[in-house]
Parts: structure tokens; C-alpha cells; sequence
């Protein structure tokens, strides 16, 4: 299956709305900050006009802050798919890199919530074997558009990757997955015994 939108052994960046979509969440949560804990606080504690002004002054100073590093965030990362794995990289003071094989993947995600909704943006959630069971997926691919159409290029790569072999050491190569037609186990049970046929001459 080839992908018009994420083609093979080239990286791909998030939409660009990655940076509104964080920009809009970070300033939602210090106007929620500002509204529900700083206002009842200076109302009830009669805090002077110069504090207030202070604190509105480094309110400020953490957009600026946030905006900056977000678009220096953004421009770090890109994702590549491979004909066996996935590699990413990310990150503006401490860089993460990372390959995950599709045979050791075992669920894909679309999580949207209301602003990326807006946006038309969505995550794809992708937990490996090492990873199952975790509160965090091993991979989050942020801010894209097409989602749908990444899945499903994945989820074909895992089961084409999954008729070949599991990739752990614990499978046979050519031992395909439970859910694989009957005709391409068979297939993989005759290249098995042929393989052990040749070992044995």
C-alpha cells in the first residue's frame, strides 16, 4: 500500500496547526489559571497594584516564553516510515530519536480532542510490546491531518511484517498472525518445514 501523503524512506512533518493547536491549550490553562486561582486570591487578599502588575508582567513573559520554544519544538520534529519500521525524531534542549519495527507494534489510537477538532488535526497513539499496559504510548505522531490514511498504512505494514516473523526472537520466521488467512499460514507452515528439511540434509 503506498500513501500519497506519507510516501515510504521520507519524513513528514506534523501540520503546521501543531503550533496554534498548543499555543491555544497553553493559553487556555493560564486564563484558567488567571480567572479560577489568581483573581479570587488578589480579591480576597487586596493584593497592591504593583503586584498585580508583576504578576501579569511574568503571565506575559510565559507566553512569549512558550511561543517561542513551540515553534523551535515543531521545527525539530519529523517522522519517517521505512518498509519495516518507523523512526521519529524530536525534541529543542534534550533531542529524542527512536525506531520501532511494526512487529512490535500492537495498537494504534486516533485521539482528537475539541481544539484540535477545530483544527482539523488528530494524534495517533501507537504502543509496542514493550509498552503495553503503560499510561504513555511508546510514540505519539501529533498534528496530523490525514490520520485515517496513516493507520491504515501502518496497520498494513504491521500485518505484512507480522506474515514474515514477529521480530522478538520468540516466533518462527514466516509464522504469520492470528488473524492472517488460512492460505498464507499454511504457506508459512510449509516454508518452516522446509526450512528445517534443509537444516537436517
Amino acid at each position: 500500500m503506498e500513501s500519497e501523503h506519507f510516501p515510504l524512506n521520507t519524513p513528514f512533518k506534523p501540520s503546521p496547526s501543531f503550533i496554534t493547536w498548543y499555543n491555544a491549550v497553553f493559553m487556555l490553562i493560564i486564563v484558567c489559571i488567571f480567572v479560577f486561582l489568581y483573581s479570587p486570591i488578589a480579591v480576597l487578599t487586596e493584593i497592591p497594584p504593583y503586584a498585580n502588575l508583576t504578576i501579569l508582567l511574568l503571565f506575559a513573559i510565559a507566553l512569549v516564553v512558550f511561543f517561542t520554544w513551540v515553534r523551535f519544538f515543531y521545527a525539530s520534529m519529523w517522522y519517517e516510515l521505512h518498509q519495516d519500521e518507523m523512526r521519529w525524531k524530536r525534541g529543542v534542549l534534550f533531542r529524542g530519536t527512536g525506531i520501532v519495527p511494526y512487529n512490535r507494534i500492537t495498537n494504534i489510537d486516533i485521539r482528537q480532542g475539541p481544539v484540535m477538532r477545530l483544527l482539523g488535526i488528530s494524534t495517533l497513539s501507537i504502543q509496542t510490546a514493550g509498552y503495553s499496559g503503560k499510561a504513555q504510548p511508546e510514540i505519539s505522531i501529533e498534528a496530523i491531518v490525514f490520520a485515517d490514511e496513516l493507520r491504515e498504512l501502518i496497520r498494513t505494514k504491521v500485518r505484512s511484517c507480522s506474515a514474515l516473523g514477529d521480530g522478538t526472537g520468540t516466533g518462527r520466521p514466516g509464522t504469520p498472525s492470528a488473524g492472517a488467512p488460512i492460505d498464507e499460514q499454511i504457506l508459512a507452515e510449509l516454508k518452516a518445514i522446509r526450512q528445517v528439511l534443509e537444516k537436517n540434509a
